[in-house]
Formats: C-alpha cells, sequence, structure tokens
C-alpha cells in the first residue's frame, strides 16, 4: 500500500435524492454504512480521510430514497476494450435490474465502445428489453461488441444530451475507466444531470483496490484445461516439452491462479519475475535438469513475461489504440530457444506449444464469474438510481463499495515476495531462474 497516495473515496452525487425507491427489499442500505480500506492497526491510524476520521469506502446497495424518476429516466450501457467473459453476465443485470427493479422501460445499448457516441462513425443504438437480454448470458463476448481507441469526450457527452440519456453505464478497464472520467468531469463542466457509472473489466485482474475483476475466475478455469492437454502431451513423447502462453500483459495473475489450480506445471513464468534464459541457473538448463529427471516437463507463460528477450535495444514499445504496450510473441520465442538448446546438446525433445488465449477470453462466464457479474450490474443500478455518479462498482475485503473512477487504475502486480507466488514455487517446484 503506498502510504505517499492521497486517497479521496468521496462519491459525487448529481442532487439530492427526494423519490421513493420502488424497489422491494427488506431494508436499505445508507450512505453512513462503511468498510475501513484498511484494517490492519498499523494503516488505521497513519492512513486518514481529510477530515481526520479512518479511510472508509460507502458499500453498495439499495437506497431509499433515489434520484431519477423511473418512468422518465432512459439509460445506455456501453462495453470497451478487449473481450471478456461476463460482460453479457453485466448486461443482461443491468437491464434486468432497470426494468425489474426500478420500472425503467427506455434502455439503450451503445454499439462499438465509445464509437458508438461518434457521429462520425455512425454506429446503431440497440433497444436492449428483457427480452432481448434474457439468453445473452450463455453467449461469450458482448452482444453491443467493442473498440479501442480514445474518443473525444466532448463529442461524447454532446451525443449522451442529443439522446436524451440520464444514466450511464460504462464496462470496461483502465482506460475505459479513465475515459469515463473525463465524460463525467465534462458533464460536471456543463452542470448536466446525467449520472456515469463504472463495471470494472479486465481479465488480468490487474487493477488496483479491485480485489477480483468478472472473467478472472473463468480465465483460470479455461487455463486450467490448455495447462491438461500441454501435460497430456508432455508426457506422450520422449522428453515432451508442453509450452503454454495464456493472457497477462503485466501481471501473472492468471498464471499464477492457473498453476494452483493444475499442479501439473513444473515452471511459471510471468513479468514480475524476470529470468535468465542461458546460464548455468537459466531456464533451458533447468528444463534440460527436469527432462533428464523426469522425461517430460510443463512451462506456462504469461504472454508479457521475457519482452526484453525480444525488443531490440533502443527500440521504442509500440501501443495500440489504447495505448497498451504492444507485446512480441514470447511463447513463439521460447519454443524456438528450446528447440535449438536441445539439438545443440544433441538431446532429443518433443515440443508442443499451445496459445489458448482467445479461446479463454471468449467463452461465457462460468457460474462463479456469472453470480459476480449479476451482482455488479444490481448494485450499479442501485447507485445510479440514486444519483451517485464518476464512481465504480468493485469488490473489496468481500464487501461490495463504491469507489470514485480517479482512484482506480491497473498496474496491481503479483508480488514475488508475497503468499501467493510462494505458493506456486512450492507447488511447480521452481527453482530460482537466475544465475546471481
Amino acid at each position: 500500500m503506498d502510504e505517499k497516495f492521497s486517497y479521496d473515496f468521496t462519491i459525487p452525487s448529481l442532487e439530492k435524492c427526494t423519490l421513493p425507491s420502488p424497489v422491494s427489499v427488506s431494508y436499505f442500505t445508507t450512505d453512513a454504512k462503511k468498510i475501513l480500506f484498511s484494517i490492519y492497526l498499523d494503516q488505521y491510524d497513519r492512513l486518514k480521510s481529510s477530515d481526520g476520521t479512518p479511510l472508509a469506502l460507502e458499500v453498495a446497495g439499495p437506497r431509499e430514497k433515489i434520484f431519477f424518476d423511473p418512468s422518465k429516466t432512459k439509460a445506455a450501457i456501453v462495453t470497451c476494450g478487449g473481450l471478456c467473459p461476463g460482460i453479457n453476465d453485466v448486461i443482461r443485470a443491468l437491464v434486468l435490474e432497470l426494468h425489474h427493479g426500478y420500472g425503467v422501460r427506455n434502455i439503450i445499448g451503445i454499439k462499438y465502445g465509445f464509437q458508438g457516441l461518434i457521429p462520425k462513425y455512425s454506429h446503431p443504438v440497440i433497444e436492449l428489453t428483457t427480452d432481448v437480454v434474457k439468453d445473452i448470458h450463455t453467449l461469450g463476448g458482448s452482444i453491443l461488441s467493442s473498440s479501442r481507441g480514445r474518443q473525444d469526450p466532448g463529442e461524447m457527452v454532446d451525443a449522451l444530451k442529443r439522446m436524451n440519456v440520464d444514466l450511464l453505464f460504462c464496462v470496461g478497464g483502465d482506460g475505459t475507466m479513465r475515459a469515463t472520467e473525463l465524460v463525467t468531469e465534462e458533464i460536471a463542466r456543463r452542470n448536466l444531470s446525467i449520472g456515469v457509472i463504472g463495471i470494472p473489466k479486465t481479465i488480468e485482474n490487474d487493477l488496483n483496490l479491485i480485489q477480483k475483476t468478472f472473467g478472472f475466475d473463468t480465465a483460470i478455469s479455461e487455463s486450467v484445461k490448455a495447462i491438461q492437454c500441454a501435460h497430456v502431451e508432455s508426457k506422450g513423447a520422449p522428453n515432451g516439452i508442453g509450452l503454454v502462453k495464456i493472457m497477462g500483459r503485466q501481471s501473472g495473475h492468471i498464471a499464477a491462479g492457473a498453476a494452483l489450480a493444475q499442479s501439473d506445471v513444473n515452471f511459471v513464468l510471468i513479468p514480475e519475475a524476470p529470468f535468465d534464459l542461458e546460464g548455468a541457473k537459466g531456464l533451458l538448463k533447468a528444463v534440460e535438469k527436469r527432462l533428464r529427471s523426469e522425461a517430460h516437463c510443463v512451462i506456462l507463460v504469461a504472454e508479457g513475461a521475457g519482452q526484453e528477450y525480444l525488443r531490440r535495444e533502443g527500440q521504442p514499445a509500440e501501443t495500440d489504440a489504447s495505448g497498451n504496450p504492444r507485446l512480441f510473441d514470447i511463447g513463439v520465442f521460447l519454443k524456438s530457444a528450446l528447440a535449438d538448446y536441445f539439438q545443440k546438446i544433441s538431446m532429443e525433445v518433443n515440443i508442443k506449444y499451445i496459445d489458448p488465449s482467445y479461446l479463454i477470453r471468449s467463452v461465457p462466464a462460468n457460474a462463479s464469474d456469472s453470480m459476480y457479474c449479476s451482482a455488479l450490474g444490481q448494485y450499479a443500478v442501485h447507485a445510479g438510481m440514486a444519483g451517485k455518479t464518476g464512481m465504480l462498482v468493485g469488490l473489496m475485503k468481500d464487501e461490495y463499495v463504491h469507489i470514485p473512477l480517479k482512484m482506480v487504475g491497473s498496474g496491481a502486480k503479483v508480488d514475488t515476495g508475497g503468499n501467493v507466488w510462494l505458493r506456486v514455487l512450492e507447488t511447480t517446484g521452481q527453482p530460482p531462474l537466475n544465475n546471481v
């Protein structure tokens, strides 16, 4: 936890809520119900709000009074960034809660991400009814589709105003949340009563402050299937090597989780743990030792690992439309490096390379993620109808809470000195892969 960072968990609101909520519940949640940001005594005393009280976050849930009149409210939903299991579950939960919980009948879907708010792209909007969304949770991807790239916040707010949108729900990752914050600021600058609520999405589970992002559990489940196949293939031939590359651009959460879920992995390579390729304690020598001992080996590599071996010195890093670094293919590189090494030492190996990345992110959510997505959608609607804005709904310390958009960003790494990585090393038996 960075104590130099300025934490502010104040949630903006449009205006005073005066309308009674139509939601039928046994109790309503008040803004006064909060959870402590830190449960540790040493941090409890040091980390304070501006008024001197311990840092705490609003608990999500239906409020007794709401801001928007459901009969006159128009809601819009947009999905941005890469595909991820569970997006359709979130869309479905938003629509069902708006319709059944609050009686909102005017709900639209913005096609192809934020491009759908920019006139020059001419993307259509679609009406989202309960009939349209009733079965979409059985499908992968997003029925609204998606896009990457920055769009002008002013143009987006112009479109929201032109379409008479009162409430915008944005589903996306770090870049989407930054753009959503800019849209919120532009709305505030114009003094418009448009609420903006984010639902965090990143399959890599690397958003800070967020306990878990949706799609992560499904990614682990699907990665395990690839590992099982790699293990079978590695044992099916002399000195078999099953090499699996999975998602993880800047963090190795999926790789670490999958290795723990399927204990057939012998080496896990992640961006947070640099490794030597050659030398007495490098990866190639370690794989050779494993093969001479057990005659088979499974290697799991996150796509962002080992990029230093592929990028020429001084070569600038390229980025995609969303500003994410473009990665070189570490899987193909490792396959070639392993083949060359064992050819040089005249040792027979059989390498099977598996890259299930798009298969993993395109499948429907599993039961765990589907439940999580449903909760995120419902709590997002409760917050939006109560006039909250410039925030997202997230899970923290097993509680659903309201978090300001400005507080959330990517960069949550696997702690190589922490318990998870220690368990990975214990499970795999992986030695230190460096020559220091």
